[in-house]
């Protein structure tokens, strides 16, 4: 059983034209297939959709019952593939995926930074390549993210995904080596360091010479 109810529509008419008269309606396009069935054309209210992601806590990962005058009812979906009008934001079409509730599925999860890199606060500039990860893990246990404390990256730092951590039962299905986040050393504060290292080996290597060079006066 999913997480919350969503009704949708049998749609016999396919194509351009019948998918201009539905979102006249409100309403949008979209594709049932999974569970070894062939795929099913449906129709749903876009609004309901819009509200459903935004107010439930597992946002497009959400387990959705569907219901209503559909041959896909009783059937538990995810959205697994939407689209946007590339303008006004609005959905144009979702495909959903039937899941077996008994079976591990592959997921997108966010992947949320907390806390402040120390390299950040001596000057260096966190970069965060990837904002989503993928995870393999039964329907109900879906994490709503992955939350990872950066407090304690240094200057030239990275954060890898074998780095982040999972709950039990979850694994990662995403490269292990793959870069998460970095913090970055400016050119400007990376001159600094250098030249700061120079003279500081200069001065280790004067301190080193200056005893030989009495001891030899002294003779």
């Amino acid at each position: 059983m999913g997480d919350v109810k969503f009704a949708v529509e049998a749609r016999e008419e396919r194509g351009k034209g019948p998918a201009r008269r539905l979102r006249k309606r409100g309403m949008a396009p979209g594709v049932v297939y999974g569970g070894g069935r062939p795929a099913t054309p449906i129709a749903f209210d876009a609004g309901s959709l819009e509200r459903l992601i935004a107010t439930s806590h597992g946002g497009l990962n959400t387990l959705i019952d569907l219901e209503g005058d559909s041959p896909v009812a009783g059937r538990t979906v995810i959205a697994k593939d939407l689209q946007r009008e590339p303008v006004r934001g609005q959905i144009i079409h979702v495909d959903f995926y039937e899941i077996d509730l008994t079976e591990k599925i592959e997921v997108s999860v966010p992947i949320h930074l907390v806390g402040q890199a120390s390299g950040v606060v001596l000057g260096g500039v966190l970069d965060q390549q990837q904002r989503e990860v993928t995870l393999l893990c039964m329907p109900d246990a879906i994490p709503d993210e992955i939350v990872a404390d950066i407090s304690g990256m240094e200057l030239g730092d990275s954060l890898h995904v074998r780095d982040l951590p999972v709950p039990e039962g979850v694994e990662f299905h995403t490269d292990d080596d793959l870069t998460v986040a970095t913090v970055l050393v400016p050119r400007g504060l990376k001159e600094d360091v250098v030249e700061g290292e120079g003279e500081e080996g200069a001065a280790e290597e004067a301190g080193t010479e200056s005893p030989a060079g009495d001891a030899k006066s002294e003779s």
